[in-house]
């Protein structure tokens, strides 16, 4: 009981009532930031006063960013650039960690670790100029956010700083935790983040170091599900001496879908993301060997798709956008009633979601029922062309399956996004081959190919017991102080080295398909050129989105045709 006393005491003492949240840098501004939204409107009903920001929308940052990467396109050979805004975070993030962790003597190894982090992902070596461009650039990025703190926290009277923490934000998270504390000692510092059920799992030895070089500058970490956790934190309802925080520590209680309301999204000048978002479900049904969607959000839970399209008007006459992102892991459970409503609306909405490779997909009546229901965009988990690596993962899906979802989800004019993982353990030439093979037969079903290498964390992915007496640091035992979290790889075929040109060779293939992996709106603007050539159902573009003075209607329904027919008649020899 004193314990409790104590604690509020505490609050008390730092003005707990009003709360800063923030997501920083870097983290892909497609939508509002939902997470510390969700706590805003939570907290608020409790006469909290909560201020959210979305770093990543200041343009400061941002050209930091497109300079850091530009540096890499003029030293890295184009040959090996691959997918170089993907595999290049890996480099940036580590080097943002490293820049602030590393002290006065250890300004060689520091320069040393910049050309291994380089290297050990362009495998090209920079000169020492060469990363004194790079650092230039960190040294910029670090200085705009320490005007930008002091700006944040002038006159706010913030007594509670939180952040939002996944692998992108990780090393700003760490730095603006550390300024907060070291610039304005009275507020209280608290983390959450999916970053704690992978790269940061609890447990592991990433997880205790963590612990152990935050001491000084993070009070608390809330694991899972926020709103009820900080809300009893702030309260002072949860011990002064106990930095970490989960649902045991309130009885293993969850809000459930009915409880939560729409995430306040008043701090945010909403045009400038090109997505709202909507919710369906959390977490997932199956267990892939490189996710971690099961460890984050345990088990599986769905709304009624009635509750998500009256959330979604809701939004849609608050904001007026006709574009949704899906938050879940896919949508396949309940795609078919979802769809319905949303045709029934007398204003079209749509909608961008994950969606797992099922048979379904390869129902022609179906998808054109989705497409008319606003399925815009499907992204699909194609991971392979390999049923060998798709046996491995742990997918339960075959590569037949797979083309006959394509095929089946393209002739209805729905994007498809295509993700694919490159060096998973045991993958063989000829596996990769596979994937290639792959690209150029489905080459016209898909709008984007994206690839990723495989990453593996020492806890929280669904195999990672499992590759552990294979498992290696990637950097040397010296970097651990700069870095903070370690990097491990699986020592099985193939090696690093391999992987990353098979990822170059996988985006030079695209290149020669015409296969495109859009990122800017130009990009995104001659990829849907192309959809729409290659589909006669293509649904609209997304620069007729971005028109707010009009609504996207269309004139009429999607249909079958003759091409698609004889197209899923050839598929029915798969057997579906």
């Amino acid at each position: 009981m004193n314990e409790v006393k104590d604690t509020r005491k505490l609050t008390q003492d730092r003005n707990t009532k009003n709360v800063l949240l923030a997501v920083v840098p870097f983290w892909d501004p497609l939508l509002p930031p939902q997470g510390i939204s969700s706590l805003k409107k939570y907290l608020s009903g409790f006469g909290y006063n909560v201020r959210t920001v979305d770093f990543n929308v200041q343009e400061g940052f941002l050209d930091v960013y497109d300079e850091y990467f530009d540096i890499l396109k003029r030293y890295v050979p184009q040959s090996n650039w691959g997918n170089l805004h993907n595999i290049g975070h890996f480099v940036l993030q580590n080097h943002l960690m490293a820049h602030f962790n590393h002290t006065g003597d250890q300004d060689g190894e520091y320069r040393q670790l910049v050309e291994i982090l380089v290297y050990n992902t362009f495998f090209t070596k920079f000169s020492n100029d060469q990363v004194s461009e790079l650092i230039e650039q960190i040294d910029v990025f670090y200085r705009r956010l320490d005007t930008f703190l002091d700006d944040l926290f002038e006159g706010t009277g913030a007594g509670v700083f939180g952040v939002t923490i996944n692998t992108g934000t990780f090393p700003a998270s760490m730095y603006c935790l550390k300024f907060v504390k070291e610039h304005y000692p009275h507020v209280l510092t608290v983390a959450g983040g999916n970053i704690f059920a992978d790269q940061l799992a609890v447990g592991s030895p990433n997880y205790e170091y963590f612990l152990e070089k935050t001491e000084a500058y993070l009070d608390h970490i809330v694991l899972g599900q926020g709103e009820l956790l900080l809300h009893q934190l702030l309260e002072g309802n949860l011990p002064a001496n106990q930095r970490v925080f989960s649902r045991k520590d309130i009885g293993g209680r969850l809000l459930g879908f009915d409880e939560l309301q729409l995430p306040d999204l008043s701090d945010y000048e909403v045009l400038a993301y090109p997505y709202l978002a909507a919710q369906g479900s959390a977490s997932c049904k199956h267990q892939c060997s490189f996710c971690n969607s099961v460890a984050y959000w345990g088990d599986y839970r769905q709304k009624a798709p009635r509750q998500i399209v009256r959330e979604m008007m809701t939004l849609f006459k608050e904001y007026g956008n006709q574009l949704f992102f899906m938050t879940d892991s896919m949508l396949n459970p309940y795609i078919d009633e979802f769809a319905e409503e949303v045709s029934r609306l007398e204003v079209p909405l749509y909608y961008d979601a994950y969606f797992r490779v099922d048979d379904h997909g390869a129902n022609i009546d179906k998808t054109l029922k989705w497409r008319e229901g606003g399925f815009y965009r499907a992204r699909m988990g194609v991971e392979t062309g390999s049923q060998h690596i798709l046996d491995l993962i742990g997918k339960e899906i075959t590569v037949d399956q797979t083309k006959a979802a394509l095929a089946g989800i393209a002739y209805a004019g729905i994007k498809t996004t295509t993700y694919w993982v490159i060096g998973h353990p045991g993958e063989t030439e000829e596996d990769f081959q596979q994937t290639l093979d792959l690209l150029e037969e489905m080459s016209n079903d898909i709008y984007q190919a994206e690839c990723a290498q495989f990453d593996y964390y020492y806890a929280g992915q669904a195999k990672s017991d499992f590759y552990a007496p294979y498992r290696k640091r990637l950097y040397p035992e010296w970097a651990k102080s700069m870095l903070v979290s370690e990097s491990y790889i699986v020592g099985m075929d193939p090696s690093r080295e391999e992987t990353y040109r098979r990822v170059y060779r996988f985006v030079e293939h695209c290149k020669k398909l015409g296969i495109p992996n859009p990122y800017s709106l130009q990009d995104i603007h001659q990829a849907d050129q192309r959809w729409k050539k290659l589909h006669k159902n293509a649904v609209p573009a997304m620069l007729e989105f971005k028109r707010r003075d009009s609504l996207v209607v269309e004139k009429k329904k999607p249909s079958k045709y003759l091409m698609a027919e004889a197209a899923v008649q050839d598929l029915d020899d798969f057997g579906f």
